[in-house]
């Protein structure tokens, strides 16, 4: 037996959970329809097949879940560390125990290749894992004396959340923001991306056999414009997390106005791999292609601008239109695809729309630019040449299998257009030359930056983005600083002088 037909036994085992009942909402510990009784569709963008029915819900079902949400949060929050530590470390377990389950379920909701989403699970645990080990120390303050008082700092959950996630590698970005609300002790009402739902509710499942009370983690499935939007705007929900699209984001914040919410966004990104000539070009070659090629190129830290010195930019070139010729375009299910299809009808024509804006704008179509096959959302990968940072190419996010490469001279100019676009999210840096490498990443408008590297992501540090690509971080403490408020008391050490009015 092939690995292709092992792993789709695997997916038609992991199927039959969906078979009867489709994909429900989790509100209150129950699993229930939506209350109007509509569903949805989800599609394989794989031969466009029915995958299973799924919960439309409405405002009806965001008040549900968010009444429930503030019902439990207070016996959440005053939960002894120890034992939502020992809930989280549990979920974590699931996750690992069903990783096959949950790989195999994301490669045929969303089109992701096997052996990316079989390490997307995997790291959807360490999440859990790593946020469990915080727990104790979540609410730990400072001691800030001053010469009359001793002032002393800590923190304690904001609320009940909503968590809005995306549907690419929608299993893990979950954990990313589910993992520290909980962890901080806030409760949780989750809305997964309508085009991948599947995961969301298998995370929900584990959650729920791993012990999480009632009402501490909801998850109610539907479209942004009615189950979103009452999300955003419920005034029972104190924060948002949302991952998406920028002007989403913008959105999101003006529905939420109104009830002052707080918002954390990690959207769109534009981002720049700059490669100066005394780097390791083939080592830059590699985290190139990587960076916008793989998970299909539907991530926002993707490099999707190639700037490249002039001096060794037809060699650079010539390599890399090779290698991305050379790209396996494939079924997700089969470990030696590379690259499988793009999430959606709606967003294969828009990423097949770049390859005539491309021409019309002047550059070269060096490799792809075209559909493959009649059946899913297939695109070769792609690569536009002879470009400029102000084509439409150079500056929208196009989020799929798509680089534009662009020619600079000096490191002025390779600062310049990596900062000229809308967004800032990450940029990567190839040089052997140190005084260089500190001087270009002072200047570049980014909210992360790796030298000599792809994005290797460390849970401690801080995630997120500048300009139009978010507000906020998450990784570690900095998460907390958005899921918890700072609380200050001061204690009179002695009998100070306090002005007498009216004496």
């Amino acid at each position: 037996m092939s690995a292709l037909e092992d792993n789709s036994q695997k997916l038609q085992a992991a199927l039959k959970q969906f078979e009867q009942t489709g994909v429900l909402n989790h509100i209150n510990g129950k699993d229930v329809p939506a209350h109007s009784g509509e569903q949805f569709q989800s599609i394989s963008p794989i031969d466009e097949s029915i995958i299973c029915s799924v919960a439309k819900s409405d405002a009806n079902d965001i008040d549900s879940a968010a009444i429930a949400a503030k019902s439990a949060f207070a016996d959440w929050r005053d939960m002894p560390a120890k034992e939502r530590k020992a809930i989280l470390i549990k979920i974590a377990n699931g996750i690992e125990s069903r990783a096959e389950e949950i790989a195999v379920c994301e490669c045929w909701d969303t089109g992701q290749a096997i052996r990316f989403m079989s390490k997307a699970a995997l790291r959807a645990a360490e999440n859990f894992r790593y946020f469990a080990d915080q727990v104790p120390s979540a609410r730990d303050g400072m001691n800030l004396p001053s010469p009359t008082l001793m002032n002393v700092t800590t923190r304690v959950p904001i609320g009940p959340v909503g968590i809005i996630t995306p549907w690419n590698t929608p299993f893990m970005l979950s954990t990313w923001k589910i993992a520290p609300a909980l962890a901080a002790g806030c409760t949780v009402v989750h809305k997964p991306a309508e085009l991948s739902p599947l995961t969301a509710r298998i995370l929900m499942d584990i959650a729920k056999d791993s012990g999480i009370p009632n009402g501490v983690w909801n998850l109610v499935n539907g479209f942004g414009e009615d189950a979103g939007k009452a999300l955003t705007e419920h005034p029972l929900i104190k924060a948002i997390a949302f991952v998406g699209e920028s002007r989403t984001g913008s959105l999101i914040a003006k529905q939420g106005a109104d009830t002052l919410k707080r918002n954390h966004f990690e959207l769109g990104g534009k981002n720049p791999v700059i490669v100066f000539p005394d780097a390791n070009l083939d080592r830059a070659l590699d985290a190139a292609i990587f960076m916008i090629y793989s998970i299909n190129g539907e991530r926002c830290t993707s490099s999707s601008r190639l700037l490249v010195h002039e001096s060794v930019k037809d060699q650079f070139e010539a390599k890399l239109i090779e290698r991305v010729n050379n790209i396996k375009v494939g079924h997700p299910l089969d470990p030696t695809t590379e690259i499988g299809p793009l999430i959606a009808q709606d967003h294969f024509d828009k990423v097949s729309s770049y390859f005539d804006i491309a021409k019309s704008d002047g550059a070269t179509v060096a490799a792809g630019g075209q559909r493959v096959g009649d059946k899913g959302y297939f695109v070769k990968p792609t690569l536009f040449t002879q470009a400029s940072n102000n084509m439409r190419i150079a500056q929208e996010e196009i989020f799929g299998p798509v680089l534009t490469s662009i020619g600079f001279s000096t490191d002025e100019e390779a600062v310049q257009i990596a900062n000229d676009v809308p967004y800032g999210l990450t940029a990567y840096v190839w040089t052997n030359d140190l005084t260089r490498a500190l001087q270009v990443t002072d200047k570049l408008e980014a909210g992360m930056i790796w030298v000599n590297s792809e994005n290797v992501r460390h849970l401690p540090t801080p995630f997120g983005g500048v300009k139009a690509s978010g507000i906020g971080r998450d990784g570690g403490d900095f998460s907390f600083e958005f899921y918890m408020e700072q609380k200050h008391i001061g204690f009179a050490t002695g009998e100070h002088k306090i002005p007498r009015l009216g004496a």
